[in-house]
């Protein structure tokens, strides 16, 4: 009897823990435990709340810990077949270290709690989980990326090596030095215009290179993930289609059983009346 009950004890655990209202609180919490972490960087507030900070502090870590143990019984090894259970585990696991001698230094990585948030928030799981799906293609993007930086820091080098060696004097510095032209910091002022005051025809290698990189490939990083993210969309909707029509089917399905028992009966009762 005992072994009967255990199974639907632990479902409804699962389903107490998942529930909307108690995911509500868990992020009223992680709103709440960033804003203090935040606090404690102020001497201010440390001198007048410090007490209360440390205090929300453990209240909130002993909640966090009570949320994992739950899951942890009502899902058993089932809980580490998902990747956002086992990314909670791990932030939370990291906050219960010790915050002195060698694990000093995980005392600043508290704020990474923050990073449930990630778990937790339905929109947000979507956006990183179409992240990791298009990292594939973003891989080959970014070696296209890095192919063409190569080019024109052999190209860069070769030609203005010579007069700016501290920009390009060697293939690591030009890409370095491309980098901050594809960001647009002060390339203009900072890069280009000295070099052309050399070379008239250097916006010929510049020009191009920023249509290149910060024009084009970098939106191909946009664009993908934005179709990956259209591509999840549409698996959803699909899986929901899918979901209610079968639904309807079972519907269906019972009240062709029930209209068939129900002809049954009425065969019967006019046997039975002749």
């Amino acid at each position: 009897m005992l072994s009967a009950t255990r199974p639907s004890l632990r479902q409804r655990l699962g389903e107490f823990v998942e529930s909307q209202a108690v995911q509500n609180f868990i992020i009223g919490l992680i709103v709440l435990n960033a804003i203090t972490l935040g606090l404690e960087t102020s001497s201010t507030a440390q001198q007048y709340i410090g007490g209360f900070l440390l205090w929300a502090e453990r209240a909130i870590l002993t909640v966090f810990v009570i949320e994992i143990g739950l899951k942890l019984i009502a899902f058993g090894p089932r809980f580490f077949r998902s990747g956002w259970n086992v990314f909670d585990f791990i932030i939370v696991g990291i906050a219960l270290a010790p915050e002195t001698g060698p694990f000093s230094i995980l005392r600043a990585l508290r704020i990474l709690r923050v990073l449930r948030l990630l778990s937790q928030v339905e929109r947000l799981r979507m956006i990183i989980e179409a992240l990791l799906r298009a990292i594939p293609s973003i891989g080959w993007i970014a070696f296209l990326l890095m192919l063409v930086f190569y080019i024109f820091g052999v190209m860069g080098t070769k030609l203005f090596g010579e007069d700016f060696p501290e920009w390009f004097g060697t293939v690591g510095l030009t890409m370095y030095s491309l980098f901050q032209v594809m960001t647009l910091e002060s390339w203009s002022m900072g890069i280009a215009r000295p070099v052309m005051e050399i070379y008239p025809y250097a916006w010929l290698f510049f020009v191009p290179f920023i249509l290149i990189t910060a024009f084009t490939v970098l939106n191909l990083f946009i664009g993908i993930i934005v179709n990956t993210m259209q591509a999840m969309h549409w698996e959803e909707e699909d899986a929901k289609r899918t979901e209610i029509e079968g639904r309807a089917h079972a519907e269906r399905e019972r009240m062709v059983r029930l209209l068939e028992e129900l002809h049954q009966k009425v065969d019967r009762m006019e046997k039975d009346g002749r």
